[in-house]
């Protein structure tokens, strides 16, 4: 059966022979028949090294990447600038290659590394207690809703629009296992509607969920957040943005007992959505629910100081029916790419670079609302990204807009139909004023452009 392999009838004999067995099929018996392909792959012969590399390079020059445009897309990641020092630490095989440091006595290293990002997102969200990373931000939300399960068992979630809408997908998913239920509460003025949220919150509610700043941009009142979450015995969660800690007051100093986020802005690059990192912090009374690992400093014999991991049972990694996460290996790579960044920054830098994206954002969002045809979704605080409304098609608007080197932003009614023609703009310290102004240069001419040829068909009908 010569057609499931490329080998030639007298290799592929001879490799049967070798293992002890007549013919593939018999290879494969342990299969059962109704999972086999029962054909060969569709999958074109081999070709040399030079004519793949070659082959890859045309596939790879078909996407634009955030270097190819000056680009305003945000929405979850975003161009933030990665420091040549991430690399230069992160490829050093120690860190590149390891698995997870179950033997303290041969991984100190991997554990300070991991203790010191802890120590760094504790210092950020006002928390206690830190883990060593998770995938990334929307599995994180799931996680620190399956720990408020464990600290209340009760069925409902209640979550604002303004969480990001992967995070959203990503609970529902996951709380229908567990015979959860979602329940959303509406945006006023761009913000958690704080009225029907208390309307809503009862004792079935198990968690309440916000996003800071939420998916438009906006900032929220966590204090006002987490005391109808408190009123009515449920965990107030929040999946913050952390590169903008350093301007707005930690969630945990604002009575948010889990903070959750997307560690991408802490370094990583873009890289096509990946791979990032998800942070969890929370308050003491949920350390024994954490998710995935937690390095904990102690002394030896000798009195020296050392890390182990810690505060973790052992079921976490093999019993699954017990475990508080089934989470075996986590992005702790990415998760140093984090604490480099922000020792890179240090504590007069990241509160600096909050203020500059301040500055640049209110300077953009000014600018934009000017135009004709453009004009704000909202007017709440916001820190370095905001959502404005066009009196054009917004994926129209972006497409033109990318043909004449800029991409404006992120067309919101795909996911909020609501905002139809919503569009969300992001800033980071990579856009200088002359790109802002390029934006609402080439924003405002195709808007006009768009208003304009549709005005005329209709004269015209």
């Amino acid at each position: 059966m010569s057609e499931y392999t490329s080998l030639t009838p007298e290799d592929l004999a001879e490799m049967l022979a070798t293992i002890g067995v007549a013919s593939i099929d018999e290879l494969l018996g342990a299969i059962p028949d109704d999972v086999r392909l029962q054909v060969p792959l569709n999958i074109p012969a081999g070709r040399p090294e030079q004519e793949v590399v070659a082959h890859l390079r045309q596939l790879a020059e078909r996407n634009t990447s955030a270097d190819d445009e000056i680009t305003f897309l945000g929405g979850g990641m975003y161009d933030h600038y990665s420091p040549a020092l991430i690399e230069s630490i992160i490829l050093r095989s120690e860190f590149l290659t390891p698995y997870t440091p179950y033997q303290p006595e041969i991984s100190q290293g991997g554990l300070q590394a991991m203790f010191e990002y802890q120590t760094a997102i504790s210092e950020l969200t006002g928390l206690p207690i830190s883990n060593a990373s998770l995938y990334e931000g929307p599995s994180a939300v799931a996680s620190a809703a399956y720990m408020s399960k464990l600290a209340n068992d009760r069925p409902e979630f209640v979550v604002s629009r303004g969480l990001h809408p992967h995070a959203r997908q990503t609970l529902a998913t996951v709380a229908h296992g567990w015979g959860g239920r979602v329940v959303e509460v509406d945006l006023v003025n761009g913000v958690t509607d704080l009225t029907q949220l208390a309307d809503l919150v009862g004792p079935n509610t198990c968690a309440v969920i916000v996003q800071q700043p939420n998916f438009l941009g906006a900032v929220e009142d966590l204090s006002a957040i987490a005391e109808i979450a408190h009123a009515a015995g449920a965990v107030p969660i929040c999946s913050a943005d952390p590169l903008t800690l350093g301007v707005l007051e930690a969630p945990g100093n604002q009575g948010i007992e889990i903070c959750v986020g997307e560690g991408q802005t802490l370094g990583n690059r873009l890289d096509f959505g990946g791979p990032s990192f998800g942070f969890l912090a929370a308050s003491a009374e949920h350390m024994r629910r954490m998710p995935g690992r937690i390095a904990g400093q102690t002394a030896d014999v000798d009195g020296r100081r050392g890390f182990v991991l810690t505060l973790q049972t052992r079921e976490q990694h093999i019993r699954r029916e017990k475990a508080t996460s089934n989470i075996c290996t986590a992005q702790a790579l990415n998760a140093l790419a984090g604490v480099i960044y922000l020792a890179w920054l240090g504590r007069q830098g990241l509160p600096e670079l909050g203020e500059l994206l301040l500055q640049r954002t209110a300077y953009a969002r000014t600018q934009l609302a000017a135009l004709d045809g453009v004009e704000l979704l909202h007017d709440q605080p916001v820190v370095r990204e905001f959502a404005v409304r066009l009196d054009a098609p917004a994926d129209r608007v972006i497409a033109a807009c990318q043909d004449r080197g800029v991409n404006p932003g992120l067309a919101l009614g795909h996911e909020y139909p609501e905002y139809e023609n919503g569009l969300l703009v992001a800033i980071t310290e990579q856009r200088s004023r002359s790109d802002i102004d390029t934006l609402v240069r080439v924003l405002g001419e195709v808007v006009a452009e768009i208003i304009g040829s549709r005005t005329a068909a209709g004269v015209a009908g």
